[in-house]
């Protein structure tokens, strides 16, 4: 057992300080109101540049041999902290310093890596970590290609970025600019893995072969670039982790607040109200992410499950808000729930769910068929035709209007605005 890596533990600590304290001043912009909009969405004042930097586990226990679960935890109350008080504001601010970190960290790194002396040659290599083509799974290659394209789409924390832009035309840029972002800080983990695919591994102080995938890129860091690199390596990770912490959890927060709290719960609920229900979820879903990240060994694989999901579910929902006005909620609701049930038939091997819908091409246990995007346009279809049948029941009469229990055809309630708003029409009428 390694001593503590007592330098690396001061860089960290020194990190995390900064980001919190960047993170409070932020707050500073949303102390006083009770604006939903100033704390959700930054007064939808989000500068380009700003805005552009925002679109963009296992690592403390290898570089600094201390245990995961206190990391864990103050990594997580940390990313509270800023969040709970200062909303989009501080995730805003503070990712601009962790998108900092993480391209220079990474991109130091990699030089490090390839010139380590238990690295062989890229090329040489290349059998081993290029791979080879398998018919057999071209189904599953496609699955993941779409989902990958367009599970992305209806995250809730790119469209609050999205919305919370000073116009239209700086969301299109920062949307447009954000996509080219990931895809250039996609390149130094990708060259980093190949180098890790290419090291002897038992020639290093780390003497045994990679067996866990989730660690390839601390250990990396740990033995193939000198000290004062790892470091600031980790810090790269560190900011990635805590970026992608804070969003999360200010995205389920509003969520709840704004689509649960007040849409289902408390239709009159004030703006104060909602705000501090979105600061108490805060609470709720950091202390939820706090446990799975200590008890679940993959977080990728949770996360990319959670983009599974979205793909299969949100996607039709999405299209069908912006480009298809006949979709209604009966619609929505049938859809999401065949989508679902299609979803998990198909197994889940992160759940430990085992298939009991056998698709084409079902082999010894697997799923060759791509079968997300036969559950995605299955629930896509059964959008339009269930959301076309109950308006034309609707509209003809065939069922009565008090059967619009989800009152979105005919038995539509409007809001305190678009009441005042009529009942002026009204006035000025008579």
């Amino acid at each position: 057992m390694m001593a503590v890596n007592w330098g690396g533990l001061i860089c960290v600590v020194f990190f995390y300080i900064i980001i919190l304290a960047i993170g409070l001043y932020a707050s500073k912009k949303t102390k006083g109101t009770s604006s939903t909009d100033e704390v959700m969405l930054a007064g939808r004042n989000i500068g380009l540049l700003l805005g552009v930097f925002t679109m963009t586990g296992s690592t403390f226990s290898v570089i600094l041999d201390i245990d995961t679960t206190p990391a864990i935890i103050v990594s997580a109350c940390i990313a509270m902290s800023y969040t709970l008080f200062g909303g989009l504001y501080s995730v805003a601010y503070t990712d601009v310093v962790q998108m900092i970190c993480i391209f220079f960290g990474l991109w130091l790194s990699v030089p490090f890596t390839f010139t380590n002396e238990h690295v062989s040659s890229i090329v040489e290599t290349s059998s081993t970590w290029l791979g080879t083509w398998d018919n057999r799974y071209a189904g599953i290659w496609c699955d993941y290609t779409l989902l990958l394209l367009l599970g992305g789409l209806p995250w809730q924390e790119y469209f609050q970025r999205v919305l919370s832009a000073k116009s239209a035309r700086n969301a299109q840029i920062l949307s447009f600019a954000g996509s080219m972002g990931c895809l250039f800080m996609t390149i130094p983990p990708c060259l980093i893995g190949i180098v890790a695919a290419s090291t002897n591994w038992t020639a290093t102080d780390y003497r045994q072969e990679i067996k866990d995938s989730n660690i390839v890129l601390p250990l990396a860091l740990q033995y193939l670039t000198p000290q004062v690199v790892s470091i600031i390596g980790l810090g790269a990770i560190c900011a990635a982790v805590m970026s992608s912490a804070d969003s999360t959890i200010l995205s389920a927060s509003c969520m709840f607040a704004r689509n649960i709290y007040k849409g289902l719960i408390r239709h009159n609920a004030t703006e104060k109200e909602i705000v501090w229900m979105m600061r108490f979820s805060i609470i709720i879903f950091g202390s939820i992410a706090t446990i799975l990240a200590i008890t679940i060994n993959s977080i990728y694989g949770l996360y990319y499950l959670c983009s599974d999901f979205v793909y299969v579910i949100l996607f039709p929902q999405l299209v069908s808000v912006f480009y298809i006005d006949f979709t209604n909620t009966y619609g929505s609701f049938f859809a999401y729930t065949i989508g679902l049930i299609l979803r998990l038939g198909g197994g889940e091997p992160l759940l430990n769910l085992k298939p009991f819908i056998e698709y084409p091409y079902f082999d010894d246990g697997e799923q060759l068929f791509p079968f997300r995007t036969f559950s995605m346009l299955i629930s896509f279809t059964t959008l339009l035709l269930v959301s076309r049948l109950f308006q034309y029941l609707f509209i003809r009469k065939i069922l009565d209007k008090k059967w619009d229990v989800f009152k979105c055809v005919v038995n539509i309630q409007h809001t305190e605005e678009e009441q005042l708003k009529m009942k002026c029409k009204r006035v000025a009428a008579v």
